[in-house]
């Protein structure tokens, strides 16, 4: 499961990511990504009505967090993600390790920008 250290929470960071942040797009996920000045990687979800009713949508969610903890420790400290369902799936697995190789790759590519 997901830290609560790791978890975002506030909707201020979650407006301020998905404006502002990278954009990583997959079939069934958007991963808004961001450096911030947060100690440690942080990720907050968004799951839209369109996937199911509530009971679905937190279902989801846990399978997310799930999936998102064991690739925490890949991710850049000062990272802060917002992950959008855009459609329900058994499984998310394979998407998210995809999803989080090209945001640790973007990330990079935008902190040697900087």
């Amino acid at each position: 499961m997901l830290p609560k250290s790791n978890r975002l929470r506030v909707g201020s960071d979650f407006n301020r990511i998905t404006k502002t942040g990278v954009r990583i797009n997959s079939e069934n996920l958007v991963i808004y990504a961001a450096l911030e000045s947060n100690d440690q990687p942080q990720i907050g979800f968004i799951v839209n009505r369109s996937v199911g009713g509530s009971v679905t949508r937190h279902l989801v969610t846990r399978k997310l967090r799930h999936n998102f903890a064991s690739h925490i420790k890949a991710l850049p400290n000062k990272s802060m993600l917002v992950v959008r369902v855009l459609k329900q799936q058994s499984d998310y697995t394979n998407e998210v390790a995809a999803s989080v190789e090209k945001t640790i790759a973007k990330l990079s590519n935008k902190k040697a920008d900087a």
